[in-house]
């Protein structure tokens, strides 16, 4: 049986190197995400997504698996401390340039059930519109679209 993944496809009015720098820039990401991803992106780097409370807490932490700036990163993606008997899911950025725009397309794969599918993709969904909202007007959304009830 093959663990449920979740993948999202958004297009940005951005080079690749801008999108890059925004999913990887651990202030820049505080702005949109709400959590600063943190880490040296290098093969085999730890990396954590800090809360951008100031308070270093990580509610996701993982290993960089994969980079190709600014073309492709591969991240695990697990809790602190969590064993999983199918090993953490993963994350994976793609990006592609097409004249003005990137092509982002997000997989989060290796997830344990549709539960956790459901859950990311509510997740992806909000940050990665946040994402293009702060990258094409240099602002995020006005409220966490996170927060939004379903």
């Amino acid at each position: 049986m093959t663990a449920p993944a979740y993948r999202h496809i958004s297009y940005l009015h951005a080079t690749p190197q801008r999108v890059w720098h925004a999913l990887t820039n651990a202030d820049e990401s505080g702005l949109y995400w709400g959590h600063r991803n943190v880490s040296t992106w290098l093969p085999g780097a730890h990396w954590e997504h800090q809360r951008a409370d100031g308070s270093g807490v990580a509610d996701v932490v993982g290993t960089v698996e994969a980079v190709d700036r600014p073309h492709r990163l591969v991240t695990t993606w697990a809790g602190p401390g969590e064993e999983r008997p199918a090993g953490p899911s993963r994350v994976t950025f793609e990006l592609r340039e097409y004249r003005d725009l990137t092509r982002l397309t997000v997989t989060h794969d290796n997830l344990a059930d549709e539960a956790e599918r459901a859950d990311s993709e509510a997740g992806w969904s909000a940050v990665l519109s946040n994402l293009k909202t702060y990258l094409e007007t240099g602002h995020p959304l006005p409220q966490d679209p996170w927060s939004m009830p379903s």
